[in-house]
């Protein structure tokens, strides 16, 4: 429950609250407050994140030959090296990363963390569990709100934003959702307000229901793992789907920069226009 309070300000303080407006992840002067209260206040993001490496990369062979997709290099640095600064930049610093396909070179690479200034730990796939299957081994270690998200895609979301939206919302599941031009190669989003009901599997442009796309990071309540199935699985036809159904499926729409890296064109278009972390 919120409760309407008059602040004094002084004037250069309240003209760098105003500058961190922009109408869409701040929407106004009360927001900003908020949300810089919140930040000071702790309590304002998940302490744990889950990232998904263990994929082979088949589409962006020979680059793949050698070394694992979220290894190739965006402005000097391993694409995975980028999803763990933004990580950081929110204060996420207990870091899991599923590897599966030359996941020794992510070991060598990142070792335990300490060098980037967080603690990583792995959990290896013998065969491939997709992108749910890999929560099945994390079981005893998730007891609250956790990120699970995509290693090989940039993004730049404000995860502070996010997860007080998921607690605003009382969201199962939050995802972040992006906006694309053209969402004729995605799963586009249908919306109902902030609930996402389903996903439509790569309409064509003109007939997409919005613009809005899955962007590989998503906000989650342990309960989730209860759902999700044995063995190998997927979180975008084995898990979202149910809880779609119980509209537990929250979609958080942000505005920052985020980049698919999984074909050699895509790639390309990441490494010339990609900005990095503000």
């Amino acid at each position: 429950m919120k409760e309407r309070v008059t602040l004094t300000i002084e004037k250069e303080i309240l003209l760098k609250v105003d500058q961190s407006v922009n109408g869409v992840d701040v929407k106004n002067r009360s927001h900003a407050v908020e949300l810089l209260l919140t930040k000071a206040f702790g309590n304002n993001k998940p302490s744990k994140a889950i990232i998904l490496a263990g994929g082979k990369g088949t589409r962006m062979k020979p680059m793949t030959d050698f070394i694992p997709k979220t290894m190739l290099r965006i402005n000097d640095k391993p694409i995975l090296e980028h999803n763990i600064e933004l990580l950081k930049r929110h204060g996420v610093k207990d870091i899991i990363i599923s590897i599966g396909y030359k996941g020794e070179h992510i070991k060598e690479y990142f070792g335990d963390g300490k060098q980037l200034g967080v603690n990583i730990s792995y959990v290896e796939e013998s065969t491939p569990m997709g992108t749910a299957g890999p929560l099945n081994m994390l079981r005893g270690q998730i007891n609250d709100t956790f990120i699970l998200m995509n290693g090989d895609e940039l993004k730049d979301i404000d995860l502070e934003d996010m997860f007080m939206f998921h607690r605003k919302n009382k969201g199962t599941a939050t995802l972040a959702l992006t906006t694309v031009e053209d969402p004729s190669s995605y799963g586009v989003a249908v919306m109902n307000g902030n609930k996402i009901m389903t996903f439509i599997e790569k309409p064509s442009k003109q007939n997409a229901p919005s613009k809005l796309i899955n962007a590989g990071l998503y906000i989650l309540e342990p309960e989730v793992l209860k759902i999700v199935p044995e063995g190998f699985s997927m979180m975008e036809n084995d898990v979202f789907p149910k809880l779609a159904t119980n509209e537990k499926l929250l979609g958080y729409v942000f505005s920052g920069q985020w980049f698919d890296t999984g074909t050699p064109d895509k790639f390309s278009k990441a490494a010339r226009e990609w900005d990095g972390l503000d």
